[in-house]
């Protein structure tokens, strides 16, 4: 995972390389786990500007050496105001979405009002870290508009260490996507700037990085006035 183009403190330089496994009732052993060495992983990036954010993702599913789809999906519509992007195990990303969606609903149907995207990303973090000795294999982007707010975008690692930037990018081809965006990025990027840098870095990993590929799903979320728009769209490749 790279976040904002710096490097991570060290302490959670392990972010996605490290799985907590019971050993016996009194005591936790560390393994040592990695996207490539059990040949998954994806490329996703997120970027936020004054009154949008883009999440995009490539589309390939991959098992070792083995391509199990070209269709697959990696970056969700939760809300008209918030979407996720992933990278990590297929069923862990789908649960997850899964999961933030259905929590926003009861939220929306016991309160009557939406959750803002701040408190889905901490909401999100907290389940992630109730499951820490069993985690969901996959790292998330969290970006949206609060409806009375700006744009937010949030990355977590599986744990549920959770990090506010301006982008970030997660997966095996993130190396690759970050220093794309890093050297291209500016705080006055317009929409279909950002819309391009992102299609551009996942281009760059998906070059270097054999488990990405065959195309890339793309959010955009947009204020229009006083009203937040999401728009999805597919490049192929």
């Amino acid at each position: 995972m790279c976040i904002g183009g710096r490097p991570l403190p060290k302490v959670m330089l392990s972010w996605s390389h490290r799985i907590l496994k019971p050993r016996k009732p009194w005591g936790y052993r560390c393994a040592v786990m990695s996207f490539h060495e059990y040949g998954i992983g994806a490329t996703a990036v997120g970027l936020r500007g004054q009154d949008f954010v883009v999440l995009a993702a490539e589309k390939r599913i991959s098992y070792g050496g083995f391509v199990v789809s070209h269709a697959g999906k990696k970056v969700y519509k939760i809300s008209d105001y918030l979407g996720v992007a992933l990278a990590g195990l297929f069923a862990d990303m789908q649960a997850i979405a899964k999961i933030i969606s259905a929590e926003m609903e009861y939220y929306m149907l016991t309160l009557g009002r939406p959750m803002k995207v701040e408190a889905a990303a901490r909401l999100l973090a907290a389940i992630l870290y109730s499951n820490k000795y069993y985690p969901f294999f996959s790292e998330v982007l969290v970006g949206g508009i609060d409806l009375d707010g700006g744009s937010r975008l949030f990355v977590m690692d599986p744990l549920g260490s959770l990090i506010e930037d301006e982008f970030a990018a997660i997966g095996s081809g993130a190396p690759v996507a970050i220093g794309i965006i890093d050297r291209e990025y500016r705080k006055d990027l317009s929409v279909s700037e950002a819309r391009d840098l992102a299609v551009n870095a996942i281009k760059a990993a998906i070059e270097r990085d054999a488990i990405s590929g065959d195309g890339i799903d793309i959010l955009v979320i947009q204020r229009e006035g006083n009203v937040v728009r999401s728009t999805e769209e597919l490049v192929r490749l």
